[in-house]
């Protein structure tokens, strides 16, 4: 048979994650030096296993545990994200204007999202650098991603901003895609500029998605305030705007924030119009998140991650620090990523580089990969330390020629 004629023009047009490329790369070299994974290396909370193992194990409850939940998600979840969001953006989840949906990690959120708003010929704005799946959002959806350059000037800052957005706005405009703290650059949007974009939506009946799975790894000099626990941080949020939930669709999950990235655990806030789409769609793509794992995530509000952020700014210090000697770093306000640029002496591409560190066993990941642009690469300090210094004396050395 001709499989290769069987295959959607969809499919065959979406390439392989270039993340994923470098991780096989990186399991077939001993001695890797990985500074590419982005997922947290912290312990998990006992608080959090233990109440999913508990779930898992309950064979006597009816319905079980392990069985089906509601599309929307377990109600002890649901009540526990509802709390939250009160606390933290002041939303009342009323279910007759905002509703509340568990979802498969965050990017199943985001499918979601981009299947229940947007037609064949639609845009959706997205950032550039960006996640990369957010081309493939529009792709799959048969609409087209209008990326926005943050990089002005050749001077790259990575800010999204209203100004940079509002010329790309067409009649055919849809959302805005927005996500700070920002995958692959770690930069955190100020909240006049979540304010600006927020009032930009709205002026041009546009939805504003806030992709915000790195909300509560933001490092000090990023905060807004703390919360009312005092524990916690409080990251810039469009979320935070007065009405905000009537044109903004927040997206947070659990896998980063909690270090459970394979339980692909995550959820949606925001105008019911919108999530009630998406609700219809969950029903038919995933069904439901796995249920023992939502019981487990009901723990997760009682968790504290702050050692960790406190950890992961002084790696993110190093980096900057031993970094700024040899190129330019746009210093990280949160998530643990750093998005570095090759410097213009070396005459070499974010892909060249990246081969050239491997030959050094240091595995970090391509601009490519993330950009229009192929002149930085991402680097992720979420490793161990021994790791870290290693991998960065060996980028400064190739740096230095």
């Amino acid at each position: 048979m001709n499989l290769a004629s069987l295959v959607s023009a969809r499919s065959s047009a979406i390439n392989g994650s270039g993340i994923r490329r470098v991780f096989d790369e990186a399991a077939a070299t001993p001695g890797a030096i990985k500074l590419f994974i982005g997922q947290p290396d912290f312990p998990i909370d006992p608080l959090i296993t233990k109440a999913a193992a508990d779930a898992i194990l309950d064979t006597s409850s009816l319905p079980s545990p392990n069985g089906y939940s509601l599309t929307q998600g377990v109600k002890p979840l649901q009540d526990a994200v509802r709390q939250h969001i009160k606390r933290d953006l002041g939303w009342t989840i009323d279910d007759t204007t905002t509703d509340c949906l568990i979802t498969s990690g965050t990017s199943g959120a985001l499918f979601l999202a981009a299947m229940a708003l947007l037609n064949p010929g639609d845009e959706i704005i997205i950032p550039d650098p960006y996640f990369v799946l957010y081309p493939y959002l529009a792709h799959l959806a048969g609409a087209k991603a209008v990326k926005c350059d943050t990089y002005p000037d050749g001077s790259p800052d990575f800010r999204m901003t209203a100004a940079r957005v509002e010329p790309l706005i067409t009649e055919r405009t849809k959302a805005v895609l927005v996500c700070s703290p920002g995958n692959p650059t770690g930069v955190v949007l100020s909240q006049q500029e979540q304010r600006e974009l927020l009032d930009l939506c709205r002026r041009k009946n546009v939805l504003l998605i806030s992709d915000e799975i790195y909300d509560e790894f933001v490092f000090s000099e990023s905060l807004t305030a703390r919360s009312a626990e005092g524990n916690k941080p409080v990251c810039p949020s469009a979320g935070r705007e007065p009405g905000s939930f009537d044109a903004t669709v927040v997206i947070r999950g659990f896998g980063k924030t909690f270090g459970v990235t394979g339980w692909r655990l995550g959820y949606a806030v925001g105008p019911k119009a919108i999530l009630h789409e998406m609700r219809k769609l969950q029903q038919y793509v995933y069904v439901c998140a796995p249920t023992p794992l939502q019981l487990g995530a009901v723990a997760a509000f009682k968790a504290d991650i702050t050692p960790h952020i406190a950890e992961y700014q002084r790696r993110r210090d190093l980096v900057v620090s031993t970094l700024r000697e040899v190129t330019h770093v746009e210093t990280p306000g949160g998530a643990f990523y750093a998005f570095v640029q090759v410097p213009k002496r070396l005459n070499m591409t974010g892909e060249q580089f990246y081969q050239r560190a491997k030959q050094d066993k240091v595995f970090i990941v391509p601009g490519h990969t993330f950009s229009s642009r192929d002149t930085h690469f991402r680097l992720s300090f979420a490793t161990r330390m021994d790791d870290l210094k290693r991998g960065l004396d060996a980028i400064v050395k190739i740096m230095k020629g």
